[in-house]
């Protein structure tokens, strides 16, 4: 049986996805931010967000670096965060004004086509673990190039490989053999799309990107145990509730299962701690 990918029901999905989970990827805000904290340090650093920058911050989720860059750029500065789910962006927008920040607007979005954005607008540009999930990298990335001014530079944070990634690798796996899916065509999005040695260099570069650089970024997750992990992932991770889809509730509860007890080789007597590695990719215009 040949397998096709359609982008736009892809899309339509992922939309859906992140509209249901909006309100636990806010809840889980702190786990986020200890776990990306490092990963998001290292991406605003290589943007080189300063006092007074405009900064576009492409699929933004819930807005915890968003607020981060809102900061580096300082009240004379300007953080436009864009998403496909309008849901999580409301919780940005929230988050925002809870920290007393006005430089941070919203605008609904699909990071593929930033068209309606000005061209050479933008001082700098981030993006934390979206790029991965975009069914046409390439046109994202060329209209983040073109919001950019000349000599701005783009930054994202990505998954490495799946071995390097347990923590969410394993899930994966385990939902892919009990659901019975198919491996991933090539060039399909994924969280791992962007992981494999010298993929994320030649995605920037071919799309007019310079001075390519990718730093890795080791970001294990640390929870107080295996059986938390999987809360988290079962309440954040949409992609992970779409494979599952087609199963029935006592099959869904027997993959939880497994995915429990093999998380459970990562507890330790200070917790558990998933393995994660991050890179930061980041090109100038």
């Amino acid at each position: 049986m040949t397998t096709t990918f359609d982008p736009i029901a892809f899309k339509q999905t992922t939309r859906a996805q992140w509209e249901e989970a909006a309100e636990a990827w806010h809840r889980w805000g702190p786990t986020i931010e200890d776990w990306l904290g490092e990963a998001t340090d290292a991406m605003l650093r290589a943007a080189g967000i300063g006092k007074d920058d405009r900064v576009l911050d492409v699929a933004a989720g819930a807005g915890g670096q968003t607020l981060a860059a809102a900061r580096l750029a300082g009240p004379g500065g300007k953080v436009l965060a864009t998403d496909i789910s309008p849901a999580i962006l409301r919780y940005a927008a929230r988050a925002a004004t809870d920290a007393g920040i006005e430089t941070v607007e919203t605008l609904e979005a699909d990071g593929e086509n930033l068209s309606a954005l000005p061209g050479g607008g933008y001082d700098a540009a981030i993006s934390r673990v979206g790029l991965i999930y975009f069914p046409d990298q390439q046109a994202a990335l060329t209209g983040i190039r073109r919001a950019l001014r000349p000599g701005g530079k783009f930054s994202a944070v990505v998954y490495s490989t799946p071995e390097r990634n347990g923590f969410f690798a394993i899930p994966v796996g385990i939902i892919r053999r009990r659901a019975e899916l198919p491996p991933p065509l090539p060039g399909q999005p994924g969280p791992f799309s962007l992981g494999g040695p010298g993929v994320a260099e030649k995605a920037f570069t071919a799309a007019g990107f310079r001075d390519v650089t990718v730093t890795t970024v080791p970001s294990p997750v640390r929870l107080r145990s295996a059986a938390e992990c999987v809360q988290f992932e079962r309440d954040s991770f949409g992609a992970l509730h779409q494979m599952l889809s087609k199963l029935d509730d006592d099959a869904k509860a027997a993959a939880w299962q497994e995915i429990t007890e093999q998380l459970a080789q990562f507890e330790g007597p200070d917790g558990f701690a998933g393995p994660c590695e991050m890179l930061v990719v980041t090109g100038t215009h």
